[in-house]
């Protein structure tokens, strides 16, 4: 756009005066061609600056709307796009005398076109009337719809009985997952899978060809009067630490071995009691009858079993299974927590290397970390530290767990035993965000200390998808942020 000034119209008046003169001078003429020559060079300098403004613009513009389609809050896309804009936009501060960007989204949040404008003010060109230029730019952003799959590693140990914890935790676990599944029953490329944790997890007793063949042979001779319930122990030498599949090494099976150790245990509805602690499921009075067959009892029972919790849900494309998955969750009161033992094996459920290998999930699941448009993502929740229960007098120096009891760990307390959890948690962080597996993580309650909030935060992708929820509401909150994140992800390109 040009603007012709009054000081233009008489120069312009002058050159038509001078050029139609026929007296013999050539004063007329000589001016004249200065005239032209100066507007010439005129129009190439101002023109220079604005293609120059009008390139900034326009890359300012396509930065503006990169930013608001990778948005993780519909909320936030259209304040993200200013910021980008403004920030780029300055480069020609000293040029451009105002510069106005618009954006429109549309209903769906799938669509977003933006325009602007910057008006330069001319140098040359305003002795021919043209006192500003004014420069425009448009860009339109379609937001691709992702797939993505996602995993929630849930705490199920004993401290989660207290205060309603684990009741707040399925409550706002179950929003979550309305959120991402909106009102469908299933959602294009959405698959989600449950892992609850103790100190060790339930992969299901349907995945014994995982085992060992001492583990396969334990399982059938091993388990007198009761079956294996498909809780699993971990594997050495680094490899619990691992998303190595069954056919890089096969697993033993958890068995908690039948003992008769007196001490001192808790009773809920009688306190501190003295007497027979630990496992004691084989009657010696009758060698061949176990004393207590209810497997899945959370307080009572005695078996090998003991404390063998809700099995694992693969992916699975079904909310409400997903949803019935999260409602069985209960607390554990055996072993202690290994947060370390849930994620590994969170890592797993969504690791294309145990593709085909969960019953009950599509055969073609996980799918390959560069499948385009895919997100990986666990979400891994505790309400405490990583810790071990030491029952008095119990040789071992701990209850029994995926790891044994910590004398098998080789460490002679508590505290090294709860040190090396720590630093397995740290190492298995680190190896599932570089196979580029988006973690977001949560601290429940007051029980962590800054130790363990610490490392949640450096488990996290990045310290935004870290939470601390020291009470319900924060809890409720925290979910519905990542659920509310989680769906626009889906959304995002």
């Amino acid at each position: 756009m040009f603007r012709q000034s009054q000081s233009g119209n008489r120069i312009s008046h002058l050159i038509h005066h001078l050029w139609k003169d026929e007296r013999g001078s050539l004063v007329p003429a000589v001016a004249g061609s200065m005239l032209v020559l100066t507007g010439a060079a005129g129009l190439s300098i101002d023109g220079a600056r604005m293609f120059y403004v009008k390139d900034v613009l326009q890359k300012s513009l396509d930065s503006a709307g990169l930013a608001a389609g990778h948005a993780m809050e519909v909320d936030t896309m259209e304040s993200d796009a200013r910021e980008f804009f403004d920030a780029n936009i300055g480069a020609v501060a000293n040029l451009a005398a105002s510069t106005d960007m618009n954006i429109d989204i549309s209903d769906d949040n799938e669509l977003i076109t933006l325009t602007a404008e910057a008006t330069v003010d001319a140098t040359f060109m305003s002795l021919f009337g043209f006192g500003e230029i004014t420069v425009s730019a448009s860009t339109e952003i379609s937001r691709e719809t992702r797939g993505m799959e996602l995993v929630l590693v849930m705490d199920n140990t004993g401290s989660m009985r207290h205060s309603g914890k684990i009741d707040t935790m399925k409550e706002a676990a179950t929003n979550l997952i309305n959120t991402v599944y909106g009102d469908e029953e299933t959602n294009t490329n959405l698959w989600v899978g449950v892992v609850p944790y103790i100190t060790h997890v339930n992969v299901g007793s349907a995945h014994d060809s995982w085992l060992t063949a001492d583990g396969q042979t334990l399982v059938d001779s091993g388990f007198p009067d009761t079956e294996w319930m498909g809780c699993i122990a971990a594997r050495d030498d680094g490899l619990d630490e691992t998303d190595d599949p069954p056919a890089v090494q096969g697993f033993e099976p958890y068995y908690w071995q039948d003992t008769d150790y007196e001490g001192w245990y808790y009773d809920p509805s009688a306190g501190w009691q003295w007497g027979q602690t630990d496992n004691n499921w084989f009657d010696e009075t009758d060698d061949d009858e176990i004393t207590i067959v209810e497997e899945n009892d959370r307080y009572d029972a005695l078996s090998p079993n003991r404390g063998c919790g809700e099995q694992i849900t693969p992916l699975v494309a079904e909310k409400t299974t997903v949803i019935d998955a999260i409602d069985d969750m209960a607390p554990w009161s055996f072993g202690g927590t290994a947060t370390p033992m849930g994620l590994a094996w969170g890592w797993r459920v969504v690791s294309p290397r145990w593709r085909g290998l969960w019953a009950g999930s599509d055969p073609a699941l996980p799918m390959d970390h560069d499948t385009p448009f895919m997100d990986k993502v666990i979400v891994v929740l505790t309400d405490g530290k990583n810790e071990f229960i030491e029952p008095y007098l119990i040789p071992g120096g701990s209850d029994y767990t995926a790891y044994g009891r910590i004398a098998d760990m080789g460490h002679g307390s508590i505290d090294d035993a709860r040190d090396d959890l720590d630093d397995r948690f740290d190492r298995i962080c680190a190896n599932i965000k570089q196979d580029g597996i988006i973690i977001y993580s949560i601290t429940f309650g007051t029980t962590p200390d800054d130790d363990v909030k610490t490392a949640f935060e450096n488990c996290a992708t990045n310290p935004a998808f870290y939470f601390h929820a020291p009470t319900a509401s924060s809890l409720e909150t925290a979910f519905d942020t990542i659920g509310r994140q989680l769906s626009n992800l889906r959304l995002s390109k």
